[in-house]
Parts: structure tokens; sequence; C-alpha cells
């Protein structure tokens, strides 16, 4: 099971939209989790990342370069910084799991009827589990 899913993982990493812009998977995830939380605290986003600050201020760096982040002082703690994705930052993203979605979809299709139900009957469990790793987030 853990060879499936770190296989599944790794092909969903880039996509096309991600590719096409010069994205490396760091970049893609940085990106994603930055559309999906909103306004972050860099220390915020370099734990949930587990990325260290160095790494994750060149991400952001070259996120910001690339116009689909902004980043932002903290008025109330200048040593602090925030990032947003700004809306081509959004536009990629969605773009992105739109592949994403397109290629699971595609992959689902392909397989036999009885593996599609086993699939469907493990969809609950998955779903406890992606919200007890949500939980486990700092």
């Amino acid at each position: 099971m853990r060879i499936a899913i770190g296989r599944l993982s790794r092909r969903l990493r880039t996509t096309a939209a991600g590719s096409a812009a010069g994205l490396t998977p760091t970049r893609i995830s940085v990106l994603l989790t930055v559309v999906r939380d909103g306004p972050v605290r860099l220390s915020a986003l370099a734990a949930s990342e587990s990325l260290n600050p160095t790494m994750l201020s060149r991400v952001i760096a070259d996120l910001v370069d690339a116009d689909l982040l902004e980043r932002t002082s903290d008025d109330g703690d200048r040593r602090a910084a925030w990032v947003q994705a700004t809306d081509a930052g959004q536009r990629l993203a969605q773009r992105m799991r739109r592949e994403r979605t397109d290629a699971v979809n595609a992959a689902l299709e392909g397989l036999p009827p009885a593996e599609r139900r086993l699939l469907e009957q493990a969809l609950p469990a998955l779903e406890a589990l992606a919200e007890q790793l949500q939980d486990r987030r700092p």
C-alpha cells in the first residue's frame, strides 16, 4: 500500500500547467498550500511544508518573482511576514488541481468496475485518514 500511494503521489505532484510555469514539486506544494490556507505567515508555512527558513525564502522569492505570490510584512511584528496568492497564482492552482482531478478520473475509468467499487468503499476510511493527518499539521 505504501508503495502504491507513493507512486500515485509522485505522478500527481507535477502537472502540465506547473511544468509550463517552470515550477518544481516544492514550488507547486508551497503555492497550493498558500492558495488553500489563504494568507499565511512564513513561519507557519515553513512548518507545514517541512522546509527550513532559507529554502522557504528561496521558494517564496521565486514565486513572488513569477507573480504567483505576494509577500507582505506583519504590521504587528516587523520580523514576520505573510504570503498570499495573487490572482495569477490562484488561476494556476486551479488549473493544476483540474489537471490532477482529470488524471485521477481518467485512471479510474481505466479500472475494471470491481476495482472502482473497492476504491469507492475505501473512500470513507481514506477521508478519515486525511482528517487525522490534517489535524496533525502544525
